[in-house]
């Protein structure tokens, strides 16, 4: 419990710091410049911050930070919930600089991480177990939703949900301390702020139950629009071979997005809390389209264009090099998309159509839709509202967006690099216990080893003196050449005529399969299914035996760690 309120502290902390830095750097570029050189600095200053950040990564920090969640995500499925320690101050620098700078990004993948990190390094400290290690970080994680959003209910859902905890009811008790813990930590240093003030105007009405039907179909597809540009972009990005030139060719494109839509620049959430008032000259705002921010078929126009347009310019900011998260990127896009969803409706004489409520429902939309994360998306957008009274309509359209995307793909943004790799196991418990054993560990070295060269008379002698009946055979070097189970043997040991003159070479059969000590635990599993025999044999680099790992004993310790993964 004490080091749930920690965590909690310590990631409420960490929100409040990435906060603070970004408001700082935004200040420190912005006050005092005309508006006239406003469209420049637009286009300057993403690209000075992306220089930035590449060169700390690659000169300074010289190791990898990676983006937000996915981070997270890895170390829970592949390092035994162990994150670096640098990584609890990595993504505080390179994400202020890259939001405070101008990139098209969020700062709640990074918060995120952050605070997992620190979690993370405070059970590796005190030496604790992988399941108490994963709690802190799932804790941590939750804990840095609450304190971004205020929201400690939404957040933690979403360490459920989005990182895939298996956790017990004991186990809510901690997530719930951490997250209410960092809520109260960022109303301390933060005051009452919240990323939207909002509060409904008008509550759920039944007549506009088709309109959020089709909210919820163009949530999706918006969403699956996202998802493939964000893919794409990486895809192409990786086929670029050299760092300057990615952060060439994305500080470029950036620089020309944000130079004709200064209104993708940064999170977007000024723009956003604006739109919810009615004001949609923020959209415009210091654009050469100003002069049409009244008439109607420019705000529908622009509402299309930030919307794809702003897919491209997170994408490409991540590209280049830039530290940053989804979320804010997400919930512009869904507010948007709300709005001009409605603002279509008020065009065609459905005037009773409230487009702020529209907007923080395409928001819940968009992120059941890019996040595969219905329950969270509700949560968070009934917090953020203050009260549950469009919870009917959120729930209607997170549940059409989810199933709509979940139809085109079964990824997310977060877990594609890792599904692809294979190494998504958050979200499959039999994965999860399975990539937590090793090789090394289920490594039996107790067998009786025969030369290749040697006579059946040999090879009895090491039978009469072994309690096994599979029996290595290796070379004078200690290479392996195959294996003589006793099974398939027995007629010939009881003929000692033959002693003599049968080897051991005629007698080994080579193995269906070996594997190495750099085999994880998943293709250990997959060679046991391919093969009848209850034992595989392993070898080193050079090909010399190291000893055999047994089907028993794999299940035996699966079984056992299982056990104790479900345990309280």
């Amino acid at each position: 419990m004490l080091l749930s309120v920690v965590v909690g502290v310590g990631a409420g902390l960490g929100a409040v710091i990435i906060k603070r830095s970004v408001k700082l750097i935004e200040h420190l570029l912005t006050e005092g410049f005309p508006d006239d050189i406003h469209n420049y600095s637009y286009f300057i200053y993403p690209g000075i911050g992306l220089f930035i950040v590449v060169l700390f990564k690659k000169f300074i920090l010289k190791k990898p930070i990676g983006h937000g969640i996915p981070n997270v995500l890895y170390a829970i499925s592949r390092d035994s919930s162990i994150m670096k320690p640098y990584q609890m101050f990595a993504s505080v620098i390179a994400s202020s600089i890259t939001v405070g700078f101008g990139g098209s990004v969020g700062l709640e993948g990074p918060t995120v991480s952050t605070g997992a990190a620190i979690g993370s390094n405070i059970g590796r400290v005190l030496k604790l177990d992988y399941r108490r290690i994963t709690l802190l970080l799932g804790c941590a994680s939750a804990a840095a939703m609450s304190a971004i959003f205020k929201s400690p209910i939404a957040a933690i859902i979403f360490a459920i949900e989005v990182l895939m905890l298996d956790l017990t009811m004991a186990a809510m008790v901690p997530l719930l301390i951490s997250s209410v813990t960092a809520a109260l930590v960022s109303y301390v240093f933060m005051g009452q702020y919240t990323v939207y003030a909002f509060e409904i105007v008008e509550q759920f009405n039944l007549a506009n139950i088709p309109y959020y039907l089709l909210l919820g179909l163009l949530s999706g597809f918006v969403s699956l629009s996202f998802t493939r540009i964000y893919n794409f972009v990486e895809d192409t990005f990786d086929k670029i071979p050299s760092w300057y030139a990615k952060l060439f060719t994305g500080v470029t494109i950036l620089g020309v997005l944000l130079f004709f839509l200064p209104s993708l620049y940064g999170e977007g959430y000024d723009v956003v809390s604006a739109s919810l008032k009615g004001d949609y000259s923020q959209l415009f705002k210091n654009s050469m389209f100003y002069a049409y921010r009244d008439n109607v078929f420019a705000i529908l126009l622009m509402f299309v264009a930030v919307i794809f347009l702003k897919s491209f310019a997170t994408s490409v900011t991540f590209g280049a090099g830039g530290i940053g998260g989804i979320f804010a990127p997400t919930l512009f896009l869904g507010a948007n998309t709300g709005l001009l969803l409605a603002e279509i409706l008020k065009y065609f004489g459905y005037t009773h159509v409230v487009s702020s409520n529209f907007a923080l429902i395409g928001m819940c939309g968009l992120l059941a839709g890019v996040l595969h994360a219905p329950l969270t998306a509700i949560f968070l957008i009934a917090e953020l509202t203050g009260g549950y009274h469009l919870f009917v309509p959120l729930m209607m359209v997170s549940t059409i967006s989810y199933t709509t995307i979940k139809y085109f793909t079964s990824t997310s943004v977060y877990t594609r690099q890792l599904a692809r790799k294979g190494e998504l196991f958050t979200h499959d418990k039999d994965k999860m216990v399975i990539s937590l054993m090793n090789v090394k560990d289920m490594l039996e070295t107790k067998f009786n080893t025969v030369h290749k060269d040697g006579t059946l008379r040999d090879l009895v002698k090491v039978i009469t003196s072994s309690k096994r009946n599979v029996f290595p055979v290796v070379d004078d070097n200690g290479i392996f050449c195959g294996v003589v189970h006793l099974n398939d043997i027995r007629e010939v040991i009881f003929k000692p005529e033959l002693y003599d003159s049968v080897t051991v070479s005629s007698l080994m059969q080579a193995p269906m399969t070996s594997a190495t000590l750099s085999d994880s635990m998943e293709q250990i599993v997959e060679k046991f299914q391919k093969t009848p025999h209850f034992n595989i044999v392993v070898l080193d680099e050079k090909g010399k035996y190291v000893g055999f790992v047994s089907r028993a004993n794999v299940f035996s310790k699966y079984r056992k760690m299982l056990k104790e993964f479900s345990e309280d």
